[in-house]
């Protein structure tokens, strides 16, 4: 007879599914951060004419240094899109279901996408990449309830770990096809290329997705695991004021609020970082970002992967989910700290280790966080909490993208590492003092609550 541990692995073929949303959902977001390092599409973007005998005009540093004010501006356009769009999404996904809500974030984000081809200045930038954000909130609020709705909670933190990796395949694609694109077709081809990426897995996640107990290809002994934690639902749905009221919300805010900005500072701003620091050995363009990008996020993969699976060992090892995860989170948290001093080395690869290094472990860190929502609350307000908390992160990257192209303009790049180095730990320190352990949310508790909505679907 099976045990439950060995009866089936359809639920792994879910992550993977999940794996490949968010790996293109991340290719989508990432091209603009190296197209924007492309002198042409400066030039455009900034409405600069060639010179009256047509020579092609050298920007200044007056108009690079006023581009990338004004890339900070649209970058802070696409988090606020992100932010409105993390809170309807999370909402959305746990009135409509996971397969309905996903789909239609998937479209508007692929639309978005595609549309940025034809764009002509800064304006219609901010309003593409606005869109792009408004759809692309929907990816985690999605994965994170589909792994809670699919495995059990010791498998939970590894689960997350293995489809937030996709971030990192997304960002290591994108750094070896998009400075190709560009150069060999031109920076409008690699959005449209791009782009057209989003149609194909809503087609195939469509098709693939639906509940557990719904599913023909999942054996009653697999499904017996998955339910094996005996978790209690809400009957119906919360509304976000009611789960404001809970401090396990507040201490899953906080940590997106003060981490995501920095992940999304590595995002936006790595490509202009290697390209523009006239202290490094060796600067880098379109022509060698490559491998440089391929060694950061392979590492930042790793750590995804490692450090979901540490959290699980530990508690396979009899720690409690409090001691697991929050250990975890602190060694993720100290290994950012050397990242400072990337902005002071002449190295390259002394620049490119401390960034590694420091990318591996938010990425640890991310698929620990996603895991509090899941720990905290039923399964069938996850998502929901999951878009509370992904708002707290974008309206804390929207700040920080409003002041990075200023900062990084008038300091360089060492105050913006500074912040990263030290914003992880100070996060651990608040969630602690605001849940010294991480005590679940009872559904008998929620049921109590006022409810805005009847029904939650699949």
């Amino acid at each position: 007879m099976q045990t439950p541990t060995t009866s089936g692995r359809f639920r792994w073929r879910i992550v993977a599914l999940l794996f490949l949303a968010t790996t293109i959902n991340y290719i989508d977001r990432q091209v603009l951060s190296f197209t924007m390092t492309d002198d042409l599409f400066r030039k455009e973007m900034l409405d600069v004419s060639p010179n009256s005998a047509g020579a092609p005009t050298i920007l200044t540093k007056e108009a690079t240094d006023r581009f990338k004010v004004l890339y900070g501006d649209v970058d802070a356009a696409f988090k606020f899109a992100y932010a409105i769009g993390f809170l309807l999404a999370g909402w959305l996904i746990d009135r409509i279901g996971t397969r309905r809500g996903f789909s239609l974030g998937i479209i508007v984000w692929s639309i978005a996408a595609v549309s940025t081809t034809f764009v002509g200045n800064m304006a219609g930038l901010r309003w593409a990449r606005a869109f792009l954000g408004l759809g692309e909130s929907a990816n985690f609020p999605s994965s994170v309830k589909t792994v809670a709705d699919w495995f059990p909670k010791n498998e939970r933190s590894f689960a997350h770990g293995l489809f937030n990796a996709g971030t990192n395949v997304g960002i290591i694609l994108t750094a070896l096809v998009v400075p190709y694109l560009i150069l060999q077709l031109g920076w409008r081809s690699s959005f449209l290329i791009t782009g057209l990426l989003g149609f194909g897995i809503l087609i195939l996640w469509w098709f693939t997705y639906s509940k557990p107990e719904r599913s023909a290809r999942l054996s009653a002994e697999e499904l017996a695991y998955i339910r094996s934690d005996n978790e209690k639902i809400v009957p119906r749905t919360v509304s976000w004021g009611h789960l404001l009221g809970y401090k396990q919300t507040w201490a899953f805010a906080v940590g997106k609020l003060l981490a995501d900005p920095v992940w999304w500072f590595y995002m936006s701003w790595l490509p202009d970082f290697f390209n523009s620091n006239d202290a490094l050995d060796q600067k880098l363009d379109l022509k060698s970002f490559g491998m440089p990008f391929l060694i950061i996020y392979v590492v930042s993969d790793a750590g995804s992967i490692f450090f979901g699976w540490l959290s699980t060992q530990f508690m396979k090892r009899g720690w409690s989910a409090n001691r697991a995860r929050k250990t975890t989170m602190l060694i993720c948290a100290l290994c950012v700290v050397p990242i400072f001093f990337a902005a002071q080395t002449s190295s390259l690869a002394v620049a490119i280790a401390l960034i590694s290094l420091a990318t591996a472990a938010h990425q640890g860190w991310a698929a620990n966080m996603y895991t509090f929502a899941s720990d905290l609350f039923p399964k069938n307000v996850v998502a929901s909490v999951s878009g509370i908390g992904g708002m707290f992160g974008a309206v804390g990257g929207i700040l920080l993208s409003l002041l990075a192209g200023r900062i990084i303009t008038a300091f360089g790049y060492l105050p913006m590492f500074i912040i990263a180095s030290c914003s992880y730990l100070i996060a651990l320190v608040i969630i602690h003092l605001v849940l010294p352990k991480l005590e679940p949310v009872k559904a008998e508790e929620l049921e109590k609550s006022s409810h805005w909505l009847i029904g939650s679907r699949s």
